[in-house]
């Protein structure tokens, strides 16, 4: 019986472009995705898809001067769906799907490649305002209000007498009111750094003594409760965020996996305790988080500290002899995602069996 109930992950649709791609985002509440990248001669690219059960159709593209190197629609309403980028050049732009020619916002604050984006509330009521959080090699940490013109609301950068280490991902959490915000930031040397956008102050840091490659709560808009880092070097770490002990920290575990670098790490919108992580050997693991019977116990001082759960691995599979680096689930149908690999190959996957978890 369990092997009739294992999810099976099935490359539905396949096909090979012409340019590097970046990232890749489905559009919300459409069979519509975006993959952004760049071309041989610098140019940077973003073209849309629409998928149908026979095939994978580009409907439109537009050409820019820079390399995209992320996206994101999550600071967008869904009637505006805009396309949030960040690109090689330290720009980032707005983008209103319709009308391509300009964009709806810019800045060039950063002084290097934006390297992550994320976004928060565009979709969500009472969740506070749509901002836009972005990570660069020049590491600093930047927080956007497309309201606000040319400049950040909030800025997190190395001290003076330190020098910037390289942000390689950032994410948003704990975004359950209008009031409270926590962004995640992972680094080159293995820092993983909360912010506390209410106080702006580190509330939390920890070094994994690897790349922090990328991060992500299980929900982005209630209050923290899980946050997976993946890193370089074949491992990545679930943490329960919920409870910090202040001598502790968060409970956390740590698990191998892919043999090579962990390069993404989505969870399924429909059910937060499943997750997808993929690898730079090509594959992808499937993982579902298991409660402990207790969350939470007591010290000798009565302090409350955090009881981690346990991992088990739903299904793996090999796509690809390249690192699959970018890698979307579909909000509006279980099991439908979208992901890119070094291989210039953007694949439509369906997973199985995921209503049974």
């Amino acid at each position: 019986m369990e092997s009739l109930a294992k999810p099976q992950i099935i490359c539905h649709h396949s096909k090979s472009l012409d340019y590097a791609i970046h990232d890749v985002k489905w559009i919300p509440c459409s069979a519509k995705f975006v993959s952004v990248g760049g071309k041989s001669n610098g140019a940077g690219v973003v073209e849309i898809y629409s998928l149908s059960s026979e095939r994978v159709e580009k409907i439109d593209e537009f050409y820019k001067k820079d390399h995209f190197k992320c996206c994101t629609f999550d600071a967008s309403s869904l009637r505006n769906r805009h396309l949030a980028t960040g690109d090689f050049s330290g720009r980032l732009q707005v983008w209103d799907m319709e009308d391509t020619i300009t964009p709806v916002y810019k800045s060039t604050v950063h002084t290097a490649v934006i390297n992550s984006i994320d976004g928060v509330a565009g979709q969500s009521a009472n969740c506070g305002a749509p901002e836009i959080v972005t990570g660069s090699r020049d590491g600093c940490v930047m927080v956007w209000d497309v309201r606000q013109k040319d400049l950040p609301v909030a800025k997190f950068t190395p001290l003076e007498s330190q020098t910037g280490r390289d942000c390689w991902c950032v994410a948003f959490g704990d975004s359950y009111n209008n009031e409270e915000r926590v962004i995640a930031a992972g680094f080159d040397n293995g820092d993983v750094k909360l912010f506390d956008l209410k106080t702006m102050n580190v509330r939390w840091s920890k070094c994994l003594k690897n790349g922090v490659v990328d991060l992500q709560f299980d929900r982005k808009d209630i209050p923290m409760n899980k946050l997976v880092v993946t890193t370089l070097e074949s491992k990545f770490f679930c943490f329960d965020v919920r409870t910090q002990h202040p001598n502790k920290g968060f409970a956390n575990l740590s698990e191998k996996a892919h043999a090579s670098t962990i390069w993404q790490v989505k969870h399924l919108p429909q059910n937060r305790e499943i997750f997808m992580t993929t690898g730079g050997s090509g594959s992808l693991c499937l993982w579902k988080y298991i409660y402990p019977s207790k969350r939470v116990e007591k010290d000798s001082e009565g302090i409350p500290y955090g009881i981690i759960g346990e991992l088990q691995q739903l299904q793996n599979s090999n796509l690809s002899d390249q690192p699959i680096t970018a890698y979307d689930w579909c909000v509006d149908k279980l099991g439908l995602a979208v992901c890119s690999a070094y291989d210039q190959t953007l694949r439509v996957l369906i997973t199985t069996k995921l209503n049974l978890f």
